[in-house]
């Protein structure tokens, strides 16, 4: 083969593969997902564990069931019970949240003792989501999924 045809060929490989390689990532940018992509009372869980606080005495694990509702236009409510290192309560929470084209997006939870924020990904098309604590000294999962189908009165 002639140099000049292997290089044409390695060039138009080159070109193929960046074309194939980028069109899966400008796809996965815009999914279409936004605020109002996560509507609606989610049930969830969280469990973790807080390595670093400054009140001592909730340093170990901890779990927490509770109702996390999105209005679909920023705003969230929490209704919750927790155990954090042997402490058991019951608490609320409000917060803000922003959901990105690509269906992932961040939430915060305020209390009156701490503020906690969440990295999350919206999956079975809004019918759930799965977050992960991003504060330093905290290691917490949670999962979330719709207590009732979009249109249900319940879900308000």
């Amino acid at each position: 083969m002639k140099r000049s045809t292997i290089a044409q060929t390695l060039t138009l490989a080159a070109i193929t593969a960046l074309a194939l390689g980028l069109a899966p990532t400008a796809k996965a940018a815009n999914k279409g997902c936004s605020n109002f992509s996560l509507k609606g009372s989610f049930a969830y869980t969280s469990t973790g564990f807080i390595v670093a606080a400054p009140i001592p005495a909730l340093v170990g694990p901890g779990a927490e069931v509770g109702t996390q509702t999105f209005d679909g236009n920023g705003s969230v409510t929490f209704a919750f019970n927790s155990s954090q290192n042997g402490n058991i309560g019951p608490g609320t929470a409000t917060g803000t949240y922003t959901v990105n084209p690509d269906c992932t997006g961040t939430f915060t939870e305020v209390t009156p003792m701490f503020t906690s924020h969440y990295s999350f990904v919206i999956d079975e098309s809004g019918a759930e989501f799965q977050a992960v604590c991003q504060d330093a000294g905290a290691v917490f999962s949670r999962i979330g999924r719709q207590r009732f189908p979009q249109g249900d009165w319940r879900n308000n």
